[in-house]
């Protein structure tokens, strides 16, 4: 796993440290998204500014996306392989369970095409699915 990691920082242009290479293993073994807060308390051993440094080099560089899960919490989920420094293609929906309180990505269910009336520049774009998620359905 170690090395998987390593090339994924490398390929987005992330210097490789021990601390990002925890982290971003950490978040390849998560089913759906993390809040900061979540994070910083999983991962005991690093501060809550380390985290967000981490977090935020990884959306700059394409490796992790931002979720608003539409209850005022900002949630962090690993990037198609499509992302780029600055460019994130990954318009897919998200899923935000009442009952878990997680928020998973469906990437094989992307957001519908948008019209914009003319001189309108979409910058973000987020589709919130409310409900139950199918383990909580059980």
């Amino acid at each position: 796993m170690k090395q998987e990691v390593e090339s994924m920082l490398k390929s987005k242009e992330i210097n490789p440290t021990v601390n990002r290479m925890l982290v971003l293993d950490y978040l390849l073994e998560l089913k759906s998204s993390i809040s900061l807060t979540d994070l910083e308390l999983s991962l005991e051993s690093f501060d809550r500014v380390t985290l967000y440094r981490t977090l935020k080099t990884f959306e700059e560089r394409g490796l992790v996306h931002k979720i608003e899960d539409g209850m005022g919490i900002t949630k962090f989920a690993i990037c198609q392989d499509s992302c780029k420094a600055g460019m994130h293609h990954d318009l897919h929906v998200h899923f935000y369970c009442h009952n878990c309180k997680q928020t998973f990505c469906l990437p094989k269910t992307q957001i519908p095409e948008v019209k914009l009336p003319e001189n309108y520049q979409r910058q973000e774009m987020e589709l919130i699915v409310k409900g139950i998620c199918s383990a909580c359905a059980k």
